[in-house]
């Protein structure tokens, strides 16, 4: 008997924890295979964008994910150093708090993903999965490209410590 996930709505056997499932067996085939490991991050990112009150419950947290999505969705080829200055400045004091959800996540789940036979396929219902839960996030993508331009700048100061610090308002 299915029951709907608390965090993204889909019906599957066990509810919230049946959907949690789908997402570990996602791991271990990213983990077994290397033609689905390269996606890790981002299956990462739109699974806790869909499930923010396990996975996002935190500012940083709701942050790197949220800032993860964006990265991957607007500029894809640029997605790992995007996301390595945002850690970076989030691995520092942030005055940033957890703005307001949306009322749903998306229509498309990860059910998508594992139904999808080969990495082919696994791409193209990834991509109509971020896309989905992009889409869900529409209030907050001017915040994300705000985050993300906010931890570049941090990060493209360079020159004396005292120099920086003053940039940084630290």
């Amino acid at each position: 008997m299915s029951e709907v996930c608390a965090g993204c709505g889909l019906a599957v056997a066990g509810g919230t924890e049946g959907c949690q499932r789908l997402f570990a067996s996602i791991g271990l085939l990213e983990y077994e295979d290397i033609r689905f490991a390269r996606h890790h991050r981002i299956v990462v990112d739109v699974y806790a964008m869909q499930h923010p009150e396990r996975y996002g419950r935190s500012a940083k947290s709701f942050a790197a994910h949220l800032t993860g999505l964006c990265a991957w969705i607007e500029n894809e080829e640029d997605a790992q150093s995007i996301n390595a200055a945002v850690q970076r400045w989030l691995s520092r004091p942030s005055p940033i708090e957890r703005p307001a959800l949306p009322a749903s996540y998306g229509a498309v789940t990860i059910r998508d993903l594992v139904a999808a036979p080969e990495p082919v396929a696994y791409g193209t219902a990834l991509r109509r999965w971020a896309g989905s839960t992009w889409d869900a996030y529409a209030a907050l993508h001017t915040t994300a490209r705000q985050w993300i331009a906010l931890a570049q700048a941090r990060v493209e100061v360079r020159g004396p410590e005292s120099v920086r610090r003053a940039y940084l308002g630290l």
